[in-house]
């Protein structure tokens, strides 16, 4: 019998983007149902506070400052760490963690290191491809790593890598997509086409779409539309999508993600890693427009692990244009079969299992056992291996 967990409290760096928060709860919410009490360190921007609306009873939550590094911001980063770096130590010495996990960021930095000095052992997630530099940094100083894809385990200088996938919400298992578009006001009987920028919005994608509206509606007329543009293009959208005689839904944000991606027929979106392992998990034909100037063109990389699968398609936001989307998009409308092929896709790089597996871990527990699978079609002793670096290993 394996023995009973020790840890009793987790902390979870995961503020700064909703690809780094929403991972973070949904393994939260895993630990939570298992007894555990857990503190969420989140950053003080709007999409933090926003995300975490809802759920503030259910964990402690830590604000951090945190700022992004660069030469140019060098002096502002490391006065803002130290000051995290403190801040964290005192809520230490009042609430001290047996665990620690970084979903990545900057945010992260700080908890990370302050918890190392005290001893406490300190796990990360990356999701993406190509990890962020926080992640490459904090990897050399905690015990165990987390990927969401297996490419990114050789990137990932921790001592072990364990390729989990990336921790989706539940609610995101939902499987009627007609009784979604109803409970969101939409006719269950026409598609629809779901247009993503990410949790901040994206200005170019926003202008791609509405660029492209009339051409798909024209070959579409049944089309229905709803928009996320963040908030900062929510009225221009708006304003473009009336002049084009276009209708469609515009919000900056949602709190229905997970509704209004298993009610969308085909969507548009950036290609961050969150958002892909949500796609997956919802079975959601896809076109991918990587963000052009993410660190290190991860989204790129993300997205090509998507087409390479057959379960997406990618455009190049340098060279493609309106034109090429209106042909992906339609084409995706107009071919079920096509359809059927990238769900089918999309299931194989799905990872069901991913919060539980990083839970497991965290708890010190033999994930062998757990009888939930890793990955939405295989068993738990498939890919979703440890993996240590080459020079970590025993002869």
């Amino acid at each position: 019998m394996t023995p009973a967990s020790t840890v009793r409290r987790v902390l979870i760096a995961c503020g700064g983007t909703g690809g780094h928060l929403f991972p973070g709860l949904a393994v939260a919410r895993e630990l939570r149902a298992r007894g555990v009490e857990v503190t969420l360190v989140v950053s003080p921007k709007e999409v933090d506070q926003r995300a975490l609306q809802g759920c503030g009873a259910e964990f402690q939550v830590l604000v951090l400052p945190a700022v992004g590094c660069s030469l140019r911001r060098l002096p502002r980063f490391l006065a803002t760490t130290a000051r995290g770096y403190g801040q964290a130590l005192r809520h230490y010495r009042g609430w001290r963690p047996d665990a620690l996990l970084a979903m990545g960021g900057f945010t992260a930095v700080a908890p990370v290191l302050a918890g190392r000095r005290l001893g406490i052992p300190c796990f990360l997630h990356e999701s993406n491809v190509i990890p962020g530099r926080a992640n490459r940094w904090l990897a050399r100083v905690v015990t165990h790593g987390f990927v969401g894809f297996e490419a990114a385990a050789s990137r990932l200088a921790a001592p072990a890598v364990t390729v989990t996938g990336t921790p989706v919400r539940p609610e995101f298992r939902q499987a009627d997509p007609r009784a979604a578009r109803t409970a969101l006001g939409f006719d269950a009987t026409r598609p629809m086409l779901l247009v993503i920028g990410g949790s901040q919005g994206a200005q170019g994608v926003n202008q791609w779409v509405t660029l492209s509206a009339p051409a798909l509606a024209a070959r579409h007329p049944d089309l229905q539309i709803c928009h996320l543009t963040g908030t900062t293009d929510q009225e221009a959208v708006r304003k473009a999508y009336a002049a084009a005689g276009v209708p469609a839904r515009v919000l900056p944000f949602s709190d229905r993600m997970d509704t209004l991606m298993v009610a969308a027929t085909v969507a548009v979106s950036r290609s961050g890693a969150s958002s892909l392992a949500e796609i997956a998990a919802v079975r959601l034909p896809s076109v991918l427009i990587p963000y052009p100037v993410a660190a290190d063109d991860h989204q790129r990389a993300n997205a090509r692990v998507f087409v390479a699968a057959g379960a997406a398609r990618m455009l190049d936001p340098v060279t493609d244009g309106p034109e090429a989307l209106v042909e992906a998009v339609g084409g995706l409308l107009a071919d079920g079969v096509l359809r059927d092929r990238f769900r089918a896709a999309l299931a194989r790089l799905d990872f069901p299992g991913a919060a539980v597996r990083i839970t497991e871990e965290l708890l010190g527990r033999d994930t062998a056992s757990s009888a939930l699978p890793d990955r939405a079609d295989s068993p738990p002793s498939g890919p979703e291996a440890s993996w240590k670096r080459p020079h970590m290993e025993a002869a």
